[in-house]
């Protein structure tokens, strides 16, 4: 064989496997398969400089406490108006996002999934304060501006329009640490993987006020009528499902899974429960907590679901460490304090750290939802701390400064787990899974 023939093949060769291990490389996925990224990956747009995943950890958990604020906020609320969006705890800490496509011909986008908002927005062009990278209206042949006389307005502004001729569908949104931002509502084609979704109603920002600067923009998976499963009627049929993977797995990916096809056939399952008052939350009903062989007792007012005080608890894409009602997290953590039997310290948002050294006898943490029972592999209820001599309790209180009658299990004891969402039939579902 020539020289220079078997020169170009063997690089044609070496860059062909080189995409094909590059956990970056774009990827061709199925009707409705998105990668979900985490922003501190190497794949991730929005990524720091790369950091141990305890320290990663430790940062996010330190910002628990808005999103928490948030999130007590959402359930004291009376209304059923879904806000533009979820305020400086979502825009400063996201944990994962999803690439879409926004517009014709489509705008590469890395949106913030957040299971606990319903609409999504996305920062415009010649939007002041907001990220360099912002949609561009102005080229897009599919872009709509929405009047203010339309339902979706409403829904988006909280209130009802001012009377007099129609105008356009523009609002102001308030978020944690005194900033703000104003806001269009508008429609456009919403690629997802393969599938496109005409017509679909979001935020379009055009200024910002105050020391946050968004991320490229943020997904709605809630249950309210301005989410995604809403808006996309039956071509996902109200089913989603995601694998959140590792924080240790800094160059992988998981899945998003939009629709029944695809998921899994053999899924325990737990029901959805409702709450008229704030829709888009993901409610379950959580009965109990083991550590090791032994239930934790816990009075059942601080687990039970109840509609008019927002009180039980939720499943959260949004939050980084499981919290709970400080009477539930200190019943848990008391019990998990005294079968380890060692001396413990604090370290960040964790208050029962301990050597290493007695791990082999750290006990299970088990969480009992009706028709389902979900024992957390030691690697979703424990952390190790950066020198690896430190393990810790990954889970902590509801922040003192919150008034909360909430239980968030989040994104840590979700990983390396299939979580389906079928709001069709009101249910949840848990499967092992390797995310990456």
């Amino acid at each position: 064989m020539d020289s220079k023939i078997a020169c170009f093949l063997f690089f044609a060769l070496l860059i062909s496997l080189t995409k094909a291990v590059d956990p970056c490389a774009s990827q061709s996925y199925g009707s409705g398969d998105l990668s979900i990224i985490p922003t501190y990956s190497k794949c991730s747009p929005l990524t720091s400089p790369k950091t141990d995943s305890f320290n990663t950890v430790l940062n996010m958990a330190s910002k628990d406490p808005e999103r928490f604020k948030y999130l007590s906020t959402l359930v004291a609320q009376k209304t059923t108006s879904a806000p533009i969006a979820s305020g400086q705890q979502v825009l400063n800490i996201p944990s994962y996002i999803v690439q879409i496509k926004l517009g014709t011909p489509g705008q590469l986008m890395y949106m913030v999934l957040d299971t606990s908002n319903d609409i999504a927005w996305v920062p415009c062009s010649g939007c002041t304060g907001c990220s360099s990278t912002t949609f561009l209206p102005n080229t897009s042949t599919t872009y709509g501006q929405l009047d203010c006389s339309v339902p979706e307005c409403a829904q988006a502004r909280g209130l009802s329009c001012p009377a007099g001729s129609p105008v356009g569908c523009s609002f102001n949104q308030s978020y944690g640490g005194g900033s703000s931002f104003s806001a269009s509502l508008v429609q456009d084609a919403l690629g997802l993987g393969k599938d496109v979704i005409l017509k679909y109603s979001f935020g379009c920002i055009n200024s910002i006020s105050g020391g946050s600067i968004p991320p490229q923009g943020l997904l709605g998976l809630g249950r309210g009528s301005m989410s995604l499963l809403s808006q996309s009627g039956s071509l996902y049929s109200g089913v989603f499902s995601y694998c959140l993977p590792s924080f240790k797995s800094y160059y992988f990916s998981g899945s998003l899974k939009l629709g029944p096809v695809g998921q899994p056939k053999s899924i325990r399952t737990t029901p959805l429960l409702k709450n008229p008052r704030r829709p888009s939350l993901y409610y379950v009903n959580l009965t109990g907590i083991s550590v090791g062989k032994v239930l934790v007792p816990i009075a059942p007012q601080f687990l039970a679901f109840d509609p008019t005080t927002g009180a039980g608890t939720i499943i959260d894409s949004g939050t980084t460490i499981t919290r709970f009602v400080p009477p539930v997290y200190n019943a848990i953590r008391d019990e998990f304090r005294k079968q380890v039997n060692t001396t413990f310290s604090s370290l960040g948002a964790f208050d029962t750290c301990f050597n290493t050294n007695n791990e082999a006898v750290a006990p299970a943490i088990t969480f009992r939802f009706t028709g389902l029972v979900l024992t957390l592999p030691l690697e979703n209820s424990l952390i190790h701390s950066s020198s690896g001599t430190l393990a810790c309790l990954a889970m902590a209180a509801a922040p003192n400064n919150v008034n909360s009658v909430l239980n968030v299990i989040a994104n840590l004891q979700q990983q390396n787990l299939r979580i389906l969402f079928d709001v069709a039939n009101s249910r949840l579902g848990i499967a092992r899974e390797l995310c990456n």
